[in-house]
């Protein structure tokens, strides 16, 4: 019987995914950040999955989990140390669909589950708009080298919870 809207599904990330996150993402920085970046800024960006084996490495060193449409995999996102975003990409057929809001959703309850209260993005300034949405906040706007090109982002960051970082005791 024929599905009337595929259901998107989460799972955890397995070393034999690399090539195909690999794919997502060049697929994603070709598809969806022309508007705001230049075919050279593009390609060094993508160079960042030229080994396959450092990515896997990174990938694997991280929490990334994967956004899978009947199955196949459309998105991956990575939360580092806790309390940073790492990585986010959708591939293109499936923008707009609500992956990236589900790969976000899931890593914003990870770290709150794991007590992290401030979450940070280096967003894209493609991404910059889809974390402003989600109540992420700008702090500092950055130039990062990558082989001969500079690239800018965003720091974005948004509070999980309205508890203090910690509770400081009161002086006797």
């Amino acid at each position: 019987m024929a599905t009337a809207h595929p259901k998107l599904a989460l799972r955890p990330y397995l070393a034999a995914d690399t090539p195909i996150l690999a794919e997502i993402l060049r697929e994603s920085v070709v598809d969806l950040t022309a508007d705001d970046y230049s075919e050279a800024q593009q390609q060094a960006w993508m160079s960042a999955v030229d080994d396959l084996e450092a990515f896997a490495k990174r990938l694997g060193g991280q929490l990334t989990l994967i956004a899978t449409l009947q199955g196949s995999p459309v998105g991956f996102a990575s939360l580092a140390g806790g309390g940073k975003i790492d990585m986010l990409y959708v591939h293109p057929v499936a923008a707009g669909q609500g992956v990236g809001n589900m790969l976000t959703d899931a890593l914003e309850k990870l770290a709150g589950s794991r007590g992290v209260a401030k979450l940070i993005v280096d967003a894209s300034d493609t991404a910059r708009g889809f974390f402003e949405k989600r109540g992420y906040v700008a702090q500092q706007r950055n130039s990062i080298s990558l082989g001969d090109e500079w690239l800018a982002n965003t720091t974005m960051h948004k509070m999980l919870s309205d508890l203090p970082l910690a509770a400081k005791p009161e002086a006797s």
